[in-house]
């Protein structure tokens, strides 16, 4: 494992997937001391080919440019869908802080599968432009390219915390992602003040994969409470833990803090562009302390949750 002048380590994942058994449980040591220690590593070789980066950044790109009055027929409406077209300033990750300045589009499965309907907590509904099938099918492809690299990480974290291997991937089988297209316009007004590009904020689900451009502007706040620099390194895809994994670890994995900051040099008058796959569980999981992550000298510190809920409420407070 390498560490970047960042002190993010950089993991290749190539032997998790291909590997043998002792090259797995390699991999996976190395992830639970990245979850651990800092929440935040870069994975190499996760199985999505830099041709899927570039097509689906580029139709990000095209969506973003079209008329605000296309974007605004899609508008993303309200929690209970979480799909849809948000504008700059809407969503607030730091609710005590003005609106990010961003603008967002989320998409997650389709078809809707049929367990999801009988659930019925969210109404997952994409919205897509009228006649922009190139884009629909586009992002809905990269969904999926990047959910399979989701599921074997669900197995890799298993493995790092002592659990059978499945036990993730069961829990995750509904594909309850969110897909989400960001960009950060240019700068030409004079923001508020504490005004960022995404307040300091935490990941509500199981773990975030994040794609992101040259730009720069994510920082991580490390463990002395200092901020970080967490650049895009190249053929690589940047991973985090979000607060339900957390809570099922018992805080042995970290769901860490971040945000995007407004640049302070030329780069305020360029776009920056990223895309994340939010993983969360089933709607229906409960999240509860793993029996690995717990002992009479170290008890369970959060209580059992539903993880439909759980996300349901964080996105009522950021909105």
């Amino acid at each position: 494992m390498k560490t970047t002048s960042i002190q993010i380590p950089i993991i290749d994942f190539q032997p998790f997937i291909y590997g043998k058994n002792q090259q797995k449980k390699a991999v996976a040591e190395q992830i639970y001391s990245a979850c651990h220690e800092t929440g935040f590593m870069y994975l190499q070789n996760v199985g999505i080919s830099s041709q899927a980066l570039e097509v689906v950044f580029a139709q990000s790109k095209y969506f973003f440019n079209l008329p605000q009055r296309v974007k605004n027929q899609v508008a993303w409406s309200d929690a209970l869908s979480n799909r849809g077209y948000t504008s700059m300033e809407l969503e607030r990750l730091s609710p005590d802080k003005p609106g990010d300045l961003k603008e967002t589009f989320n998409l997650g499965l389709e078809p809707i599968k049929l367990e999801d309907r009988k659930e019925n907590l969210f109404n997952r509904t994409n919205k897509w432009p009228r006649g922009e099938e190139n884009f629909r099918q586009t992002t809905l492809g990269f969904f999926q390219v990047a959910s399979e690299a989701a599921a074997h990480l669900c197995h890799a974290f298993a493995l790092a915390l002592g659990l059978e291997e499945s036990f993730f991937s069961e829990k995750h089988d509904l594909q309850h992602h969110t897909l989400r297209l960001l960009h950060y316009p240019p700068i030409n007004f004079p923001a508020k003040p504490e005004q960022q590009r995404a307040g300091v904020h935490s990941d509500y689900g199981s773990f975030t994969l994040l794609f992101q451009d040259n730009i720069g502007g994510l920082e991580v706040l490390s463990l002395n409470k200092e901020w970080i620099a967490a650049p895009a390194v190249r053929d690589t895809v940047l991973v985090n833990i979000g607060d339900l994994m957390q809570r099922w670890t018992n805080n042995r994995f970290r769901s860490t803090k971040h945000r995007v900051t407004i640049p302070r040099d030329d780069r305020i008058g360029q776009s920056r562009y990223s895309i994340a796959l939010f993983c969360h569980p089933n709607d229906n999981t409960e999240v509860s302390c793993l029996e690995t992550c717990y002992d009479d000298e170290d008890p369970s510190l959060y209580p059992t949750i539903s993880a439909g809920n759980y996300l349901l409420q964080r996105l009522q407070a950021t909105y």
